[in-house]
């Protein structure tokens, strides 16, 4: 298989693959499919399991046969059961008889698939895939879990590693981002021994093995079609894959950045800093980082003197709800972001983690032309991590703050630190205030989207509105406001480009293309409605 233009290798000579599954109903839909993922796959795997049912897999034998004889792009042929992320159930015996009876595959040689993926239990007898695939497809052994990382995953390698395959294949579900530390060994430990292998951490949390392992090694990694045609849990979409991270240029020496928190799928912060990285010719990549345990990530993933994965992490965001549990962790904390008691931005540097806060100063920026802040009455809901940030650089200001909150305990105490008084939050008035501030993640796409932490009548009689959150780009909040007359409502998106532009100067010590920033964020908006 020859390379694509602009296509990367690894340090071993292997070529960064994309593979775009094809999973379609009828056969009838197969070639404007296939078409589709031509137009960013290197390779394509039809998934005949997909088709409907019998009639349609022998309605399918003309557009197979055609497709192979023109071959787009290379083909995996895979007819996967229900238990192994089929989409019907099918037997052994089905399954047997698919591979042995598609005779239209067999009548000469360049009607053979290039790839045959079959699943662990046939590639146990090692004679029979030679039997009834034939030897001129390559085979592909793989295994899929998912339920978790099961406790006998060596065992399960060393089974997939005993066979004939040509590529081993391993897909395991994950719900923490140190499970893919399982999935990423047993890579290493592939490529020690000469052996291809896809290795997938699937879900969520297992989005960076999706994109990292092509540059360490792994024979491909899987994106879908579009949102629509989604195959496995956590699968991106190739678009996504070749455009905003990248894959294909991305190599042993790419430094690696992301944003931990959880939940972080929703996150603009990608297609902010990935822009930003590509607008400036850095070989370097963002990525969501799903952590759970934010202790563990830590120390088996992120600090330089205790992490088992050998890579160039660079530095990280932190998000809700990890901002203040981070500091633990950290060799070195800013004035600031100590007096703040939050940490946003990790700069790994001399075998140590530094804490920033760049949510502080970026807070403000949107309010330049909108309120003079001395002598403001401001009213912050929430008492989160944000609203720390927030409360700080408004008593800089100059600013007389009232916090309301559902939790008066967690309120009272910020209110100790910052000079702010504090109300319950429901049923509250906010209306007396010049400005009120929105620092819950309420009205976040993905995270109760449709909830506002204050109504319309709440809101009557302000004269400003900020919310903080920038993921839609008109809130259930800022509609609210809109409704009750306020003069001014402003969105989290000037807040974000602005704390994203401050740490990234601090990770690469160059100025941040802002208005490529702010663009890619606007353009990811637009396309999440």
């Amino acid at each position: 298989m020859s390379l694509r233009d602009g296509q990367r290798t690894t340090d071993n000579g292997q070529p960064v693959r994309l593979c775009v599954p094809v999973c379609v109903r009828q056969a009838s839909e197969l070639r404007a499919a296939v078409a589709r993922a031509a137009a960013v796959a290197d390779i394509i795997e039809l998934r005949l399991d997909c088709l409907a049912d019998d009639a349609q897999l022998a309605a399918a034998r003309e557009e197979i046969a055609a497709l192979l004889s023109e071959r787009p792009r290379p083909f995996i042929f895979t007819f996967r059961p229900a238990e192994q992320g089929g989409q019907r159930p099918l037997t052994l015996e089905e399954r047997s008889l698919f591979w042995q009876n598609n005779a239209y595959l067999h009548e000469e040689q360049c009607q053979y698939p290039d790839f045959a993926d079959l699943e662990l239990n046939y590639n146990d007898d090692p004679h029979w895939a030679e039997t009834h695939v034939g030897d001129k497809s390559r085979l592909i052994c793989s295994h899929h879990d998912f339920v978790g990382v099961p406790a006998e995953v060596d065992e399960i390698y060393r089974r997939l590693s005993s066979t004939k395959a040509d590529v081993l294949k391993l897909a395991l579900q994950v719900d923490d981002i140190t499970d893919c530390l399982t999935v990423l060994r047993l890579l290493a430990r592939a490529r020690s021994e000469g052996r291809a292998m896809i290795a997938v951490a699937m879900g969520t949390a297992g989005l960076l093995t999706r994109i990292l392992a092509p540059a360490r090694g792994a024979f491909l990694t899987y994106g879908a079609l579009d949102d629509e045609h989604v195959i496995a849990p956590g699968q991106p979409s190739a678009v996504e894959l070749r455009d905003l991270y990248r894959i294909h240029t991305l190599d042993e020496w790419t430094e690696v950045f992301g944003l931990v928190g959880s939940p972080v799928m929703h996150s603009v912060s990608p297609h902010i800093h990935n822009a930003a990285f590509a607008a400036v010719g850095l070989n370097a990549v963002y990525i969501p980082f799903e952590v759970r345990d934010v202790n563990a990530f830590v120390r088996r993933m992120a600090h330089p003197s205790t992490r088992e994965l050998d890579w160039r992490l660079r530095g990280f965001s932190v998000t809700a709800p990890h901002k203040q549990s981070i500091m633990a962790h950290l060799d070195f904390i800013e004035p600031a972001a100590r007096e703040i008691g939050a940490v946003n931005t990790i700069v790994i540097t001399d075998d140590a983690l530094h804490g920033y806060n760049t949510d502080a100063a970026a807070a403000l920026a949107p309010l330049v032309n909108m309120i003079e802040l001395r002598g403001a009455r401001v009213a912050v809901i929430g008492a989160g991590g944000a609203a720390r940030a927030l409360l700080w650089s408004l008593r800089r200001a100059g600013a007389s703050t009232t916090i309301f909150a559902r939790n008066l305990a967690n309120a009272r105490t910020l209110a100790d630190n910052f000079g702010a008084t504090i109300n319950a939050l429901a049923d509250a008035r906010v209306g007396a205030f010049d400005l009120v501030i929105n620092a819950t993640p309420l009205g976040t796409r993905g995270h109760a989207a449709a909830e506002t932490p204050a109504t319309t009548a709440q809101l009557s009689g302000a004269r400003a509105v900020y919310d903080l959150v920038y993921n839609p780009a008109e809130t259930p909040f800022m509609r609210a406001a809109r409704a009750a007359g306020c003069a001014f409502v402003c969105g989290g998106l000037p807040m974000l480009v602005a704390q994203a532009a401050a740490q990234f100067k601090l990770w690469t010590g160059q100025s941040a293309p802002v208005a490529v920033m702010r663009a890619a964020a606007e353009r990811k908006l637009v396309a999440a409605g």
